[in-house]
């Protein structure tokens, strides 16, 4: 018997170009992340992210993946709820506390608020290649990182796509990552991840807004 495998497209194509997307990444097996990466923002951006709206972090490893993700998911509220003027210290005016008057720090001037991305993250992908060696550090790390990321989509509500890949032989992971040396170079997942992230962060936040 033989079976299709392969992420089946949504009857509805959404919209990303009012999405804003995370994506944090490893750095072990930098020749198949940076091709997944690669995979990923073209599909983002061929659903209508905006490059702006796209931001890409890296960590030593796909352990440390699940705290930046959560990381990361904080800082864009704290974000979202400063001006550029107040990223930048407030270098604005400011009152005396000897006279009550209203000055410019320094001698500066106020800067204008300059518009940037600063909306929550409406969906993250965690993107990660783990292949087997002869430990089990590859089981230990592959049960904690499935896990903590689960646990932090449902705690925070966002969608997190699984990014990690779990291979057994080096072969595996490369075709995966559309590098296969074979016959057949494989697919490149980050492409799904990419399309994941679409779908998933524009039916979240319908939902949020009681849309069904």
């Amino acid at each position: 018997m033989s079976f299709v495998k392969g992420l089946v497209p949504s009857d509805a194509q959404e919209d990303g170009s009012h999405l804003r997307v995370a994506i944090v990444h490893a750095r072990w097996n930098k020749t198949i992340i940076d091709a997944l990466v690669d995979g990923a923002v073209a599909k983002l951006k061929e659903r209508g992210v905006k490059q702006n709206n796209i931001v890409i972090q890296s960590v030593p490893g796909s352990f440390e993946i699940p705290l930046a993700c959560s990381k990361l998911l904080s800082a864009a509220h704290v974000q979202a709820g400063a001006t550029a003027t107040d990223l930048l210290g407030g270098l604005g005016s400011f009152a005396s506390p000897k006279t009550g008057s209203v000055s410019s720090r320094s001698g500066t001037p106020a800067p204008s608020t300059v518009t940037m991305p600063s909306q929550p993250f409406d969906a993250v992908i965690a993107i990660g290649v783990l292949i087997k060696g002869a430990t089990m550090h590859f089981e230990y790390i592959c049960d904690a990182v499935s896990h903590a990321l689960m646990k932090l989509q449902m705690d925070s509500g966002v969608p997190v796509i699984f990014g990690i890949l779990t291979a057994l032989t080096d072969e595996q992971a490369l075709e995966r990552a559309g590098l296969g040396t074979g016959q057949s170079k494989g697919h490149n997942h980050g492409e799904d991840w990419g399309s994941a992230a679409v779908e998933m962060g524009s039916k979240c936040r319908k939902w949020s807004e009681g849309k069904i």
